[in-house]
């Protein structure tokens, strides 16, 4: 059993209702409590990066800057997910979390679904790619599909949800299916992980990382 989940842990705020002010305060809760990572929409990128400098520079703990592209459903055109990933590159995002265009993968188009999510990675320059597949939506064996094709699309992890209600979040089912894939790389368990049990039940399951809106209270802190 892991001793902290604070490593684990990518703090996040994508409710579209999120102000500039709410992201400055998550990227401080992260940090006072050594979370791994914030999460947050595309837009507010600037306001998270010039946050964590500011607190790198003062000596702080700086969390690792997450982002999402093409949040949250995925069928966006490549070519706008493709300029939205550069954006935020450009404006210093270290890992990006995309997500993956469920229509072309139940469509049975394997060659867009893949070309989709390799054009993303190209765009990212190296830094750390994880791939959206909404579980909730789809069999294990769509999310294993789905994953496979993600991975062979230089994906680095793979994450069950975008939280978005009434999609379903993540399930020890999905990770564990997710986590057994070849080659092996790090599964995200998002969605509806609240608890400290849930999430530490996640990390038993193959989780790499967790995201959620409860970071602090997942390693015992008060929100």
């Amino acid at each position: 059993m892991v001793s902290s989940l604070a490593p684990y842990v990518e703090h996040t705020r994508l409710d579209p209702a999120t102000t500039p002010a709410d992201v400055v305060e998550c990227v401080r809760e992260a940090s006072s409590a050594s979370l791994f990572g914030v999460c947050v929409a595309s837009a507010r990128v600037p306001t998270a990066r010039a946050a964590i400098d500011a607190l790198a520079a003062a000596g702080h703990f700086a969390p690792v800057l997450v982002t999402v592209v093409g949040f949250p459903h995925g069928a966006v055109a490549t070519e706008a997910k493709v300029a939205e990933a550069r954006w935020v590159v450009a404006h210093g995002a270290e890992e990006l979390d995309v997500v993956a265009d469920l229509g072309l993968l139940r469509a049975g188009d394997a060659q867009a679904y893949q070309d989709d999510l390799a054009a993303v990675v190209r765009a990212a320059e190296g830094r750390v790619v994880k791939v959206i597949l909404e579980t909730g939506m789809l069999t294990l064996d769509e999310a294993r599909w789905g994953g496979r094709l993600a991975l062979a699309a230089g994906a680095h992890i793979l994450k069950t949800s975008t939280g978005t209600p009434g999609r379903g979040g993540a399930t020890l089912e999905a990770v564990q299916a997710l986590a057994a894939l070849h080659p092996p790389r790090g599964v995200k368990a998002s969605g509806g992980v609240r608890t400290e049990a849930d999430a530490r039940a996640f990390v038993a399951a193959g989780a790499t990382r967790i995201g959620t809106s409860a970071g602090l209270r997942l390693v015992g802190r008060a929100e």
